[in-house]
């Protein structure tokens, strides 16, 4: 699948017709999604009418934007004019429709993109597998008897699987995260508030982020800079290779680099440290440091997604509690059961850890992490093993990755370089704000052959 920046750079030169790759792209949701499961609705209609409208600001002699005719999906609680913005609940089939674009949508729009699918996910993005009573179950690309992890587990498969060659998600424990590193992509989570929530159904406001999933840091970075508003600095986004390596030197220049230890290390599969370590070397050489307390950093996220979650829901639930997903609906109730006092003790442990982290950000500009500790779990078996034991997947596959958003910080997904193999990823954390010396890093592991996509093949 050509890339994102690829596919701009044709339309924009006018080789090729936006018409052509949605087209293209709408051919290889019909094609490959049934056996998938990736896309919850195909926006064909509006799909070639805005590639259209892009051929013809071609045709005039002007800039259509940066991601010119690029097919794009976008994560089933994004609000897309004209249609119920289900958030995932089959309960929500029938909801009135949305009045305008997210924000985001219309960002992506505006530089020239074209929305193709709304992508499944858990409802109410409230899960880590992306199992849908309403809109079923998200295969793994790499291997269909497997997991691809959620709750934004649409957006990272119809990539994956080359639907698409970009697709947004939501990220609140790890939902860009994971998926990201159980299908073998590039995601980013990026500093809470960065990017633009209007019009993105909520969960947790305190933690709920948007961005992108894409198979090249050049691609992620195009999104990331186009939804930001902040085009990176010499030029062109589009135009960019990040395999030369040259143009992020300066970007990298003096960044030191730390190894997250304790509980980031514990239960991870030995190859994803080994990677994990390889990565560190290649950054500059990277010490193992410890982020104190992080058990009860997760504990707390729990708390604070249970008692929010369950806040949001509960005029709903109150009418309607029949109506949602068994297994989403139990938790929301615990939610809203919990005493305040849990919540006020979990954001007062959640200004202590944040000062932590901070700590070791006046030492190291990156720290380095697995996000997932494990290979994409089967389906048929939702179980992963911690401490020894094993555990389920749904609730426990987050546990790297749910410290870090806990307090709001920036996070680049990458891929080890593994082909034929299930993939594993790792997590490039930053200081808040940081976002820029995480596509540096990150271009640089690419660059080294260290990092990367690995087409799906047969691996069972």
């Amino acid at each position: 699948m050509m890339s994102a920046a690829g596919i701009a750079a044709e339309v924009r030169s006018g080789q090729r017709s936006a018409r052509a790759f949605a087209e293209a792209a709408i051919a290889a949701i019909r094609a490959k999604d049934g056996a998938i499961g990736a896309v919850t609705r195909l926006l064909d209609e509006r799909a070639l009418a805005e590639a259209d409208a892009v051929d013809a600001i071609v045709a005039a002699g002007r800039d259509p934007g940066p991601l010119a005719g690029v097919p794009y999906g976008v994560k089933d609680l994004f609000d897309v004019a004209g249609l119920p913005t289900t958030a995932g609940a089959g309960m929500r089939a029938d909801a009135t429709p949305a009045v305008a674009d997210a924000e985001a949508v219309a960002r992506l729009k505006a530089a020239g993109a074209v929305l193709i699918a709304t992508l499944n996910m858990d409802e109410y993005a409230y899960g880590f597998v992306t199992v849908n009573a309403a809109y079923g179950t998200t295969r793994n690309p790499h291997d269909p008897a497997r997991l691809c992890g959620g709750s934004s587990g649409g957006s990272a498969a119809a990539v994956a699987a080359g639907m698409l060659p970009l697709s947004l998600g939501s990220d609140t424990n790890g939902s860009i995260r994971i998926p990201a590193a159980l299908t073998g992509l590039y995601g980013l989570k990026p500093t809470h508030g960065a990017l633009p929530m209007a019009g993105v159904f909520p969960f947790v406001e305190s933690f709920d982020d948007i961005g992108p999933f894409a198979r090249s840091v050049a691609d992620l970075e195009l999104a990331w800079t186009t939804l930001s508003g902040h085009p990176r600095e010499g030029g062109d986004p589009s135009s960019l290779s990040a395999h030369d390596g040259l143009g992020w030197a300066p970007a990298f220049a003096g960044v030191t680099v730390g190894r997250l230890d304790g509980w980031f290390r514990a239960d991870a599969d030995p190859e994803l440290l080994d990677g994990l370590d390889g990565f560190a070397d290649a950054l500059g050489g990277g010490p193992l440091v410890e982020l104190p307390e992080v058990a009860r950093a997760r504990s707390a996220a729990f708390v604070m997604t249970a008692a929010e979650g369950g806040a949001l829901h509960l005029p709903t639930l109150r009418t309607r509690a029949m109506d949602y997903d068994p297994a989403t609906r139990d938790r929301l109730l615990a939610g809203a059961l919990l005493p305040a006092a849990h919540y006020v003790r979990a954001q007062r442990f959640r200004s202590w850890f944040a000062a932590r982290a901070a700590e070791l950000f006046e030492r190291f500009d990156v720290l380095l992490a697995p996000a997932a500790p494990c290979v994409a779990p089967l389906i048929d078996d939702q179980t992963m093993i911690v401490g020894g034991e094993k555990v389920p997947a749904r609730a426990n596959i987050g546990l790297l990755t749910q410290p870090l958003s806990f307090i709001g910080l920036p996070v680049l997904t990458v891929p080890l370089l593994r082909p034929g193999r299930l993939p594993l990823g790792v997590q490039l954390v930053g200081k808040p704000g940081g976002e820029a010396t995480l596509f540096a890093a990150a271009a640089r592991l690419e660059a080294a052959g260290l990092t990367g996509f690995s087409e799906p093949c047969d691996v069972r």
